[in-house]
C-alpha cells in the first residue's frame, strides 16, 4: 500500500525544514542543528512507517543535516586578525549553505502562493465539474491549505505511535486481514457523529495493529481532502482535534 501526499507549493524536504523552523519559532540565521535534525529524522521515520512515496530526497536531506551537525561538533580554531587584537573563526559557518537554500526556497514558495491567488481570482470567471479522484496507489492527495498541514498530521501520528509502543503487550497473535480505506472512513465518520462531531486525534486510534493504524491515518487524510472533516489545534504541540463538518452531520 502506498499513498503519495503532495501539496501544491508545500512539499519536499526544504518545506519540511521550514515547517519545523516555524513551529519551533527559531531564527533561520541561527539554527540549532541538533534539535532540528532530531525532529526532522523523527518525522521521516514516521513517513517510512506510513510507506509514503518519494522518500529518497528526504533521506538525502537527513544526511546533509547530520553532516552539518557533525561539522559543528568539531573544535573551532581561532586566529588573530591582522592589524587588530580581535580573534576570528577559521572557516565559514557549516549552516550557511543550508540557510541560503531555505531562504531561496521560501522566496519561491511565497511567489508561488501569490501566483496561485491570482490564478484563483482569474478562475472565478468560469466553472467546470471537478474530477472524482480514486484512492489508489500513487494517488495525489491535495489537502485543504487552511489550518493544519500534512506535516502536523504526521507529527501527531508519530506521537500516537510512540505512546502505543509504550503500552504494547508483551505477547500478541499476528493475523492477516484486509482493511478497506473506504470502510474505515465511514467508521471514523460514525465515531465522530456519536461523539458530538468532535474527537481527539489519538482517540481515533484506540485499537488495532500497525496496518490498521496506518489505514485509519490515510482515511483521515482522504476525509480532509473531501472536506468532510477539519483538524484543529489551539496551540503548538497541543493534541489535535478532529471535527466533523456540520453538513456531514
Amino acid at each position: 500500500m502506498s499513498y503519495l501526499v503532495k501539496l501544491e507549493a508545500f512539499e519536499g524536504p526544504l518545506d519540511l525544514l521550514l515547517h519545523l523552523i516555524n513551529r519551533m519559532e527559531i531564527d533561520i540565521y541561527d539554527i540549532p542543528m541538533a534539535e532540528l535534525t532530531r525532529q526532522y529524522i523523527d518525522h521521516i521515520h514516521t513517513m517510512q512507517v506510513l510507506e509514503l512515496n518519494e522518500m529518497s530526497e528526504y533521506l538525502v536531506m537527513a544526511a546533509t543535516l547530520l553532516a552539518i551537525k557533525s561539522k559543528m561538533l568539531l573544535p573551532v580554531h581561532e586566529e588573530e586578525a591582522p592589524d587588530t587584537d580581535e580573534f576570528v573563526e577559521d572557516g565559514p559557518d557549516p549552516r550557511d549553505e543550508l540557510v541560503e537554500r531555505l531562504i531561496e526556497y521560501r522566496k519561491y514558495k511565497e511567489a508561488a502562493a501569490t501566483l496561485k491567488e491570482y490564478g484563483e481570482e482569474r478562475g472565478k470567471s468560469f466553472t467546470r465539474q471537478p474530477a472524482e479522484p480514486s484512492l489508489t496507489a500513487g494517488t495525489v492527495a491535495a489537502l485543504p491549505e487552511e489550518g493544519l498541514s500534512v506535516h502536523d498530521m504526521i507529527a501527531a501520528f508519530r506521537k500516537m505511535m510512540e505512546r502505543k509502543k509504550l503500552r504494547a503487550p508483551l505477547m500478541t497473535r499476528v493475523t492477516r486481514q484486509e482493511i478497506s480505506i473506504a470502510e474505515t472512513m465511514e467508521k471514523v465518520v460514525g465515531r465522530l457523529g456519536r461523539s458530538g462531531g468532535r474527537a481527539v486525534f489519538s482517540d481515533l486510534f484506540e485499537t488495532g495493529g500497525r496496518s490498521e493504524l496506518v489505514v485509519t491515518f490515510l482515511s483521515l487524510l482522504e476525509l480532509m481532502k473531501q472536506q468532510r472533516i477539519t483538524v484543529e489545534q489551539e496551540r503548538n504541540f497541543d493534541d489535535l482535534t478532529v471535527v466533523l463538518r456540520k453538513e456531514v452531520l
